[in-house]
């Protein structure tokens, strides 16, 4: 007989947490044992899709979770847990992976890994004096086409890479009208002050458009380009939320040995079809992910009007989500995909680490890819 996981969901701050919470229960191993909610530094003036409190009830009333503490460390005393679903505000990773690791908890956090390096390398420490294990969830993993990028380049198909570009936006996460997975809702137009009163609007809570969306950047060009970063330059902008304290525009540039890499964000983008990539520049071509007819897409640009396009296969079956993808990493002790290692995440978050310092002190930053090292 299989082996059940119970499952605590910890944190509703990051709406992704509908979606993930929806995966395991889907899933015929998992029990989703209990729910709760961290500690919100200010309270919330609103409650709509997507706000921390709408998701709690989401996951009570749709996902059928019996219990709810109010302080999650009550719940990691009072129920066995295997597994725990992080998705509490960035700067709150760390102190919940911590408690998951003393009460010998599994951590599954959305991305970005952390708020700074800093806090990334606590949650790594406590997780190795405990013996368990820490993943960081991208969406961008389970995309079949970004998949199939990866291995055309490992291919060589486009020659080295020589620069990776990636442009990530919308209105917000709470944006008017914005769909996130797990729920066919839209969010509700919010007032300035009700915004404000978010976590997603502050920078001490780690939030802004440059944690949110640049951090896909540098995951994707660091799998990408197969080398730590070396340093970074950054700028982030409030151009449309002034009763905000975080950014809702943010670029990064980043160099590596021998290629670079730009990063854009924004919260301010009204049109999804604005191409963003990743887009692949080789020596020798330039791939090009994109959506046709609803399917994700590889373009190949060889100059001169030759053009090829590959449509990607479906993931493996049984390790086409993160949930299966964990569960089976966890009973048969296989790694799990390079993109949610904690190591290869130290050095993707790293590079965030750098670029949001650079965006503060408006010098070039290094990347601090060695003496941080854990192991």
């Amino acid at each position: 007989m299989a082996k059940k996981y119970r499952v605590g969901l910890i944190g509703f701050a990051h709406m992704h947490m509908n979606h993930l919470a929806n995966l395991f229960h889907e899933h015929p191993q998992v029990e989703l044992a209990a729910c709760a909610d961290t500690v919100a530094d200010r309270a919330e003036l609103r409650e709509g899709p997507y706000t921390r409190a709408w998701n709690v009830k989401y996951a009570m009333e749709k996902l059928g979770v019996g219990k709810a503490y109010g302080d999650y460390r009550e719940l990691l005393a009072k129920e066995r847990v295997e597994i725990v679903i992080c998705c509490s505000e960035n700067a709150k990773h760390a102190e919940v992976t911590e408690a998951c690791a003393g009460a010998g908890a599994h951590v599954l956090v959305e991305k970005p890994m952390a708020s700074s390096l800093g806090h990334a390398l606590r949650m790594v420490r406590a997780a190795e004096h405990a013996g368990t294990k820490v993943l960081v969830n991208w969406p961008t993993t389970w995309d079949p086409a970004v998949r199939l990028a990866k291995k055309l380049i490992d291919d060589g198909v486009i020659g080295r890479i020589i620069q990776v570009k990636w442009r990530a936006g919308h209105t917000g996460p709470l944006g008017p009208g914005e769909k996130h997975p797990g729920v066919p809702l839209g969010a509700e137009a919010l007032k300035s002050n009700e915004l404000a009163a978010t976590w997603w609007h502050h920078d001490s809570t780690g939030g802004g458009a440059m944690l949110d969306y640049c951090c896909y950047g540098c995951m994707l060009a660091r799998w990408f380009i197969g080398e730590p970063a070396v340093a970074a330059v950054g700028m982030r902008a409030n151009l449309n939320s002034q009763w905000s304290d975080s950014d809702d525009n943010g670029v990064m540039i980043v160099r590596f040995g021998a290629a670079m890499a730009l990063m854009e964000a924004s919260w301010t983008q009204l049109d999804y079809g604005v191409p963003g990539g990743p887009i692949v520049y080789g020596q020798t071509g330039v791939l090009v992910m994109e959506t046709r007819n609803e399917k994700h897409v590889i373009r190949i640009e060889r100059g001169r009007g030759k053009t090829e396009v590959l449509e990607a296969e479906a993931l493996p079956a049984g390790r086409d989500q993160v949930s299966s993808e964990m569960i089976h990493s966890l009973e048969t002790g296989e790694a799990v995909h390079p993109t949610l290692d904690v190591q290869f995440n130290l050095d993707a978050m790293a590079i965030l680490d750098a670029g949001w310092r650079a965006s503060n002190s408006g010098k070039m930053e290094m990347v601090d890819n060695g003496a941080w090292r854990v192991g």
